[in-house]
This record gives C-alpha cells, sequence and structure tokens, in this order.
C-alpha cells in the first residue's frame, strides 16, 4: 500500500507539488495523467525520494518517511528496497548482457548466491516475453525490448510496487503495445503500479484508478470510467478534450 498525506515541494515561483494526497492498494494500478510539467514524474520521484519532498509524509508498506527524515539513511534504504522505479530511457548498463542487468543488483544488494541471481533473471526474462534475448546487450535489442529489460530488472529486486516513469514515451507505436502488453500482464498478475503516462488507452482500461495532475495538485481521482466518461472538473475535461483519441 502507498499513502501519501499532504505531499508538497516547494519551487522557485510556486510549488511543484501542493499538498497531494493518494492513497493505492496493494495489487491496484494507478494511472497518473495531466499536462506535461504539472508534477507528476515530481510525484514519482517523491515516492522514491529521488527528488526531496519539503512537506507532508509517504507511507509504502510498513515504511513511513516524512520530510525531516528524508536524510535517514537507514529509513530510505528501507523504503526504496519496496519499490521498482522504470525510467524513461531504460539505463541499462550497455557492458553487460540482459540476463546480466536483471541479475546485477539481486546478487549485489540482495546478496544471493551468483547462480540463484542467473537463474531469477532467466525466469524474469522469460516472463517479459526475451527468454531468447538473454545474451544480448542492450545496443542490440530495440527500445521496446530494453525497457521490458529495464522492467524485469525492476521485478527482480521483488518490489512491493513498480513507479514507472512515461515508460512508452521514447517508442514507436509498436514498440509502444509490447510495452504495454507487459503492464497489462503485471496488472493482472496483482502488481501494484503507479504509472505516470500519456497512454489514455492504458489508463482507462488496465488502471484501477485514475488520477488527474495540474499546476502540482491532484484536481480530480476516481475510477478510469468515471475520469473519462464524467469527469467532475473543468479541468479534467479540457485536458481530456485535447488528449484522448477516437476509440480509447
Amino acid at each position: 500500500m502507498i499513502r501519501t498525506i499532504g505531499l508538497g515541494l516547494l519551487g522557485e515561483t510556486r510549488p511543484r507539488l501542493d499538498d497531494v494526497n493518494l492513497t493505492v492498494a496493494r495489487g491496484d494500478v494507478l494511472a497518473l495523467i495531466g499536462p506535461s510539467g504539472s508534477g507528476k514524474t515530481t510525484l514519482l520521484r517523491c515516492l522514491n525520494c529521488l527528488t526531496p519532498f519539503t512537506s507532508g509524509r509517504i507511507e509504502i508498506g510498513d515504511v513511513a518517511i516524512d520530510a525531516a527524515a528524508r536524510l535517514d539513511v537507514a529509513l530510505l534504504r528501507r523504503l526504496r528496497q519496496k519499490v521498482g522505479f522504470i525510467f524513461q530511457g531504460y539505463n541499462l548498463f550497455p557492458h553487460l548482457t540482459a540476463a546480466q542487468n536483471v541479475a546485477l543488483a539481486p546478487h549485489h544488494v540482495l546478496r544471493l548466491p551468483r547462480a540463484d541471481a542467473e537463474a531469477r533473471a532467466k525466469t524474469l526474462l522469460d516472463r517479459v516475453g526475451l527468454a531468447a534475448r538473454a545474451g544480448a546487450r542492450p545496443a542490440q535489442l530495440s527500445g521496446g525490448e530494453q525497457q521490458r529489460v529495464a522492467i524485469a530488472r525492476a521485478l527482480a529486486m521483488e518490489p512491493e510496487v513498480l513507479l514507472l516513469d512515461e515508460p512508452t514515451a521514447a517508442l514507436d507505436p509498436e514498440l509502444t503495445q509490447e510495452v504495454l502488453e507487459t503492464l497489462r500482464a503485471l496488472a493482472a498478475g496483482g502488481q501494484t503500479m503507479v504509472v505516470v503516462t500519456h497512454e489514455m488507452g492504458f489508463a482507462r482500461h488496465v488502471a484501477t484508478q485514475v488520477a488527474v495532475f495540474d499546476a502540482g495538485r491532484i484536481v480530480e481521482t476516481g475510477c478510469p470510467d468515471d475520469v473519462f466518461t464524467r469527469p467532475r472538473e473543468e479541468r479534467t475535461r479540457r485536458f481530456l478534450a485535447r488528449v484522448v483519441r477516437p476509440g480509447e
């Protein structure tokens, strides 16, 4: 479970996050949508304490951290062990194979024996449809394959929640569908996820709840059907009118 209570982050001229309150239950998929620059990625980075917040509180599982405790190294380590973060740019080690990228953290951080870490990597690459590409290096993989390796790498740490920052932003439509199918399968398997996305079809048909961001605040939350077909807020209606394509 994830909860933010009064989360805030001051900017130079206005808050980058302003009194953000969210609850994500175990097994839920929360889609964060809204205009570019509205605070979605900032919130995601705050959830993993990659960006320090200045007020409020974050709870992930049994770990709680507030702005005053964000320099507690032991507490940060406990929180980050519960979270897998998947970036837009994959961030794979270019000199390692797909399997080596996935096995690295379980071996060095979780102290799994090398053979066990390699077996876990093999299982996870098969889960994301890349068993046959285990020996390929990132430069030999398509963008969609690299992102699926990044997802397998995050899953290798057995996180309670996956945080995904525009996981399809750098991909063409065909490769986008590869990654979205992987995320659909994870959602069906009960993986808790918070996904920043501009893929409205994914937000509507895969997410269990949607939060709409505008100017650092959540202006509307609800189940996808309510947000997309019966939005309460004018800002939500204006945003959806601009971005939703026919059939989504």
